[in-house]
């Protein structure tokens, strides 16, 4: 086999062995019909020193179509539970995804999971199929790279599967699989699943896993659990205020769907905004909105008091208490400065509050698309009319324009200079839904080239494409029409 499976452990594996495995169930995969490689990635696979040309063996597509004989894996899923939109839902875990091992680096960082999603059934399907569908498949390996490109934490894509494979839906579609790699696929659901079937052991030893892993500085510190605590919900205050900085709604912010090392999981009915509403719900099965992108900074908290519930029998109530207060101020923080920059601004003052509130009330009022209106806003003059042409009040973007105009002349920066640093935290490029539905409807004829011009344009958002410049403007009319849910 491959140099990618012989440098594969199972350390996770080993670590539960004498409970029983209680953490996670051995598997076997369902290979896929007619496997065909969609896409791979060879910007990660460099950093996770595998060479790009081994994506495209023959021994690669085996493997990733869930053809295990000759390769040294034993997969496994992960058993967790989770309060689904703020209802404790018991017992799920991996249904779709088993892991085949974890991978070292060579900068002696955490290794990284290997996860193969929509290979066949598992232990926790729930009488589900345990395969993924093209479409959804097609969305996630997008998104996460995307997500990774803009700076935010998230798991990663390594290649994309389709097959012959036969999957019934709401009609019948081709199976798929995607290839996720993450630092920890351990969730804010890992830790409630053992908390509420009173098994404070299996808590701790979760714990100390995720510690020795990921933050083994701290192996040995008498607070390590809080500290694995606190940075959690620091990560996550800044994972959050990043989403909400690119209009970011992930759309199903379950507990199961959060993870312990604050990266973004679990791509589901997610979607960019386009005309800037804060009212927006992008997942088609959220009827009362508690997901809806004004909602995640709440809900974020939410969880993260959910987590530290299931940590009580680790950490004083006082201490959590003491962490969980981090979570609003760091978020704030966060999104302040990161609003400063995306309008110019060198520093963050009190003062720009009202101002940064007042441009996203006049996107919200004006129906102005958010991606564009930032990315054009480095432009901006006295003497440029055309950032003023997207609102319909143009009376009221003159106030405004007049009092940020005001503001940057108490800079140095040159009109230039300003540009440049705008540009560089406000994309030109989001995955929104039509462009991610356009790629679909191509793989679903056979044709993948959109999914790979996609990725390679998503992987490099803030920069000039001149073969996608269509993916720069105002999405289509019929882009309004597009609805996700949870299945998607």
């Amino acid at each position: 086999m491959t140099l990618f499976t012989d440098r594969l452990q199972h350390s996770f594996f080993d670590q539960f062995k004498q409970q029983g495995d209680l953490h996670l169930s051995p598997v076997l995969a369902a290979r896929l019909d007619n496997p065909v490689m969609v896409s791979t990635n060879p910007l990660l696979a460099k950093q996770l020193g595998i060479d790009p040309a081994e994506l495209e063996t023959p021994e690669m597509l085996e493997l990733m179509s869930g053809n295990f004989m000759t390769a040294n894996v034993k997969p496994i899923a992960l058993v967790y539970s989770g309060h689904q939109f703020g209802v404790w839902a018991g017992q799920l875990g991996d249904g779709r995804a088993m892991t085949l091992g974890e991978l070292p680096v060579a900068d002696n960082s955490a290794p990284w999971d290997i996860q193969l999603k929509g290979a066949g059934p598992t232990p926790y399907s729930r009488f589900s199929d345990g395969r993924a569908v093209l479409r959804s498949s097609i969305r996630e390996y997008l998104c996460s790279e995307a997500m990774h490109g803009l700076g935010i934490a998230t798991t990663r894509a390594l290649c994309l599967l389709d097959s012959q494979t036969q999957v019934y839906r709401e009609e019948i579609e081709s199976g798929a699989t995607v290839c996720r790699v993450a630092q920890s696929h351990i969730r804010f659901g890992s830790f409630e699943h053992f908390h509420y079937r009173s098994q404070p052991d299996s808590v701790k030893a979760l714990a100390d896993y995720v510690i020795q892993r990921n933050f083994p500085e701290w192996a040995d510190a008498d607070n390590k659990y809080y500290l694995m605590f606190e940075n959690c919900v620091i990560k996550t205050a800044k994972m959050i205020a990043q989403w909400q900085s690119v209009g970011f709604n992930h759309g199903v912010m379950n507990t199961d769907n959060m993870s312990i090392i604050g990266d973004t999981i679990d791509y589901g009915p997610f979607g960019f905004l386009d005309a800037y509403d804060p009212d927006h719900i992008c997942n088609h099965s959220d009827t009362n909105g508690r997901y809806s992108f004004k909602n995640q900074p709440s809900v974020g908290l939410w969880n993260l008091n959910a987590l530290a519930t299931s940590l009580t029998s680790l950490v004083d109530n006082e201490d959590l208490i003491r962490a969980l207060k981090q979570y609003e101020p760091e978020f704030l923080d966060q999104f302040r400065h990161i609003m400063a920059s995306k309008m110019g601004l060198e520093e963050y003052r009190v003062e720009d509050e009202q101002l940064i509130n007042q441009l996203l009330e006049l996107l919200h009022i004006n129906n102005v698309d958010y991606t564009i209106l930032f990315r054009t806003l480095g432009t901006f003059s006295d003497q440029n009319s055309s950032i003023r042409d997207q609102f319909l009040d143009r009376d009221g973007f003159d106030a405004w324009a007049k009092t940020y105009s005001a503001r940057l002349a108490q800079q140095r920066l040159t009109d230039a200079q300003r540009q440049q640093n705008m540009d560089a935290v406000n994309p030109k490029y989001v995955l929104r839904n039509y462009m991610a539905q356009a790629a679909i409807d191509a793989a679903q004829q056979g044709d993948y080239g959109e999914v790979n011009l996609l990725l390679e344009v998503l992987q490099s958002p803030f920069e000039e494409h001149p073969q996608t410049e269509k993916y720069a403007g105002l999405p289509p009319d019929w882009a309004d029409q597009l609805s996700v849910s949870c299945s998607s």
